[in-house]
């Protein structure tokens, strides 16, 4: 199947929704994952319809939902309410985020909480056939791989899921041993060129990561999304370019 390009539509909070589809499909995008604090809120069906009606005269697939709920403190009619908002958008896939507390500062109290609110996410989702995926993320438990794949693992649901994101500061070597250790759950890859720090670069400055993570990527036998993310400049020429630099690679 390969790899699947996109573009994350946080990317640009300041854009309404017609000119983040205009972009994307512009810079010869396949999908957007669109964010549920301003494009699509929590509930508002409407919006999800329109996205999804927009993306679908423009041939652009929907990613995934990007939600902000933080498993372990949500409760279970926001639950119900992200997966209605992902239904009448058509996402596959609501991205959720793995707690507010990063692995070395959790208690077990923490990791059980986590764990039983993926495992009611993915529950809940399951019934109406969409996915939930992890955000790879400091400040969570999923800001390194052994606590990830124990949270994947201990919620055992075969509709759980991952993501992965360079970390900032990563070396290229330790960022392609992240992810062939996630490859077996991993759906989506976002794409930017931080370095250092969250100094944003355009895409090809770090062209020695993106490449082999493009290679390993296509070598799976199944569609994994790279999702343009946080261009320089929060400018839409850059994405442009990033676009093509990332369609070269894959």
């Amino acid at each position: 199947m390969g790899v699947r390009t996109g573009l994350v539509s946080v990317t640009f909070r300041q854009l309404g929704v017609e000119e983040v589809v205009d972009v994307a499909a512009g810079a010869g995008l396949a999908a957007i994952e669109w964010g549920g604090d301003v494009h699509v809120p929590l509930g508002d069906l409407p919006a999800a319809r329109k996205a999804r009606a927009l993306c679908e005269e423009r041939g652009l697939a929907i990613a995934a939902y990007g939600s902000y709920l933080r498993a372990g403190s949500v409760d279970r009619e926001e639950i119900r309410t992200a997966v209605s908002t992902a239904a009448e958008l058509g996402a596959p896939r609501i991205r959720v985020w793995a707690g507010t507390v990063g692995t070395a500062d959790a208690g077990v109290g923490d990791r059980m909480a986590v764990t039983r609110g993926l495992a009611e996410l993915a529950d809940v989702a399951a019934g109406a056939g969409i996915e939930i995926a992890m955000e790879f993320h400091r400040g969570t438990l999923t800001d390194e791989v052994d606590s990830t794949i124990t949270l994947l693992l201990d919620v055992g649901a075969p509709n759980l899921t991952t993501y992965w994101q360079p970390p900032v500061d990563l070396d290229e070597a330790a960022c392609l041993e992240q992810l062939e250790a996630l490859m077996p759950w991993l759906s989506t890859v976002h794409v930017f060129s931080w370095w250092p720090s969250n100094h944003r670069l355009p895409l090809t400055g770090r062209e020695s990561l993106w490449r082999p993570v493009l290679q390993r990527l296509a070598r799976e036998d199944r569609e994994i999304n790279a999702l343009l993310e946080f261009v320089a400049d929060d400018s839409t020429t850059q994405l442009a370019t990033d676009a093509a630099s990332l369609h070269a690679w894959v």
